[in-house]
């Protein structure tokens, strides 16, 4: 099968698979169980299955990794998407005293879509996507990393792509799991800027003085706003998207620049002459007048649903699920890479089961060891080196990593409580 090429009729073929040689059963398990530190962690998880033609199936838990994995062999889900841990087994949901089983605690989720910002980019819309939007990704993910470490103090914050239009985060430090609805909610308003719907023309207004997070959140736009927005979207090129821009200025400001606009045709220097207003206008008004900012922010600030992070019941897809339509894994995204980060490289899922089937040097070595071996340890030898053979390898690794980060604070943390406890 040609490696490029996904035909989703070939989903259900490969499937089976990617779940029994390809999918990282043991890392997953690792993220999950959280170094086993909280009694039934892993087995009060809510999982949702997605099934062929569109079969949803709640409220699944597993008791253990092997659990999982037969469980998922079996049933060969479309989608995965994981919940939130629960007062009780999710699986015995129904056969809990009404009101008893509660959700407890969760991730801090972000969930940010490209569709959400189709008024402000004209390459593409709806599920679309390209190399000159994704920079919008790029953005948010700079702003939102920043912004949850240094204002928030969180340090596991694993960033997936959802193997299509968006990007997912989850914050998984412990102190984020235990996040109240309340809590949630208040740093998912303190993250949003980009305020209004469809009719709302303005949707980003600053005031003074500028908050230190808008303004960190500046110094990032600043940097990808002349390439994304005056070159790739050419916002100030055709006369449409030129009166959308205006349309945000104040408007004595809107005929001076309109008057200016007919003798300056270049994209920059419009710019320019915008920016040049709004200092004259900040330097004699006697409120702020940042509208060369808010039409920064409008354009490239992150746009988040915040109603994923709201809620502690709220399901996300997983990392390693397949996303159906591309047949893209959503693969873990190394922050250290992200300005070379492309969608469009993102394994398929059919070009992985192609991998597993190219012969390589060493196959022949490794089956006579596994015929020495007993079965079951050759299984799970040959299921370790079946990704490493494929391009989902590096992402793995990256969730390796991350897992090995947070394994490191966690002895940390326990060095620190041993040794409160001896000085008592």
């Amino acid at each position: 099968m040609p490696s490029s090429d996904y035909d989703s009729a070939c989903l259900p073929d490969l499937l089976p698979l990617y779940y029994r040689r390809l999918f990282p059963f043991s890392q997953y398990y690792r993220w999950l169980n959280y170094g086993g530190v909280q009694k039934n962690y892993f087995q009060n998880r809510e999982f949702s299955f997605t099934l062929k033609d569109d079969i949803y199936v709640r409220y699944q838990s597993f008791s253990t990794q092997s659990e999982l994995e037969k469980e998922m062999q079996k049933m060969n889900p479309y989608k995965i998407d994981v919940g939130a841990v629960y007062s009780h087994r999710p699986s015995q949901h129904n056969t809990v005293k009404s009101g008893s089983f509660q959700a407890l605690e969760k991730e801090l989720v972000f969930d940010i879509d490209m569709t959400d910002y189709d008024d402000v980019r004209s390459c593409c819309s709806a599920a679309d996507i390209c190399s000159k939007c994704w920079t919008l990704m790029t953005i948010a993910i700079r702003i939102l990393d920043r912004a949850l470490r240094e204002d928030f103090g969180f340090q596991h914050l694993l960033w997936v792509y959802s193997g299509r239009r968006g990007v997912h985060c989850w914050v998984c430090d412990e102190a984020a799991r235990k996040l109240s609805v309340a809590a949630r909610s208040a740093v998912a308003e303190y993250l949003s800027l980009v305020k209004g719907g469809e009719e709302m023309m303005k949707k980003v207004m600053l005031s003074d003085p500028i908050h230190p997070f808008i303004r960190e959140s500046l110094t990032v736009v600043e940097r990808y706003f002349p390439r994304y927005a005056l070159q790739d979207q050419d916002i100030l090129g055709r006369k449409e998207s030129v009166d959308k821009v205006l349309a945000l200025v104040p408007e004595d400001v809107r005929k001076e620049l309109q008057q200016d606009f007919q003798n300056e045709k270049k994209p920059e220097s419009r710019w320019k002459l915008i920016r040049e207003q709004a200092l004259r206008k900040q330097s004699t008004a006697k409120k702020g007048q940042h509208f060369e900012k808010e039409i920064m922010l409008q354009y490239c600030y992150p746009r988040l649903d915040v109603n994923v992070s709201k809620g502690v019941n709220h399901l996300l897809k997983s990392p390693f699920s397949v996303h159906p339509k591309t047949g893209r894994i959503s693969v873990p995204i190394d922050i250290k890479e992200l300005d070379t980060f492309d969608p469009f490289a993102v394994p398929t899922i059919s070009l992985i089961c192609e991998e597993l089937d190219r012969p390589r040097e060493g196959d022949e070595e490794e089956k006579s060891a596994d015929t020495n071996d007993n079965e079951k340890d050759a299984a799970e030898r040959r299921k370790i080196r079946d990704y490493k053979r494929t391009s989902l390898a590096k992402y793995v690794k990256h969730l390796d990593q991350f897992l090995d980060g947070m394994a490191r604070s966690w002895k940390g943390d326990l060095l620190r409580k041993s040794d409160l406890q001896k000085e008592f």
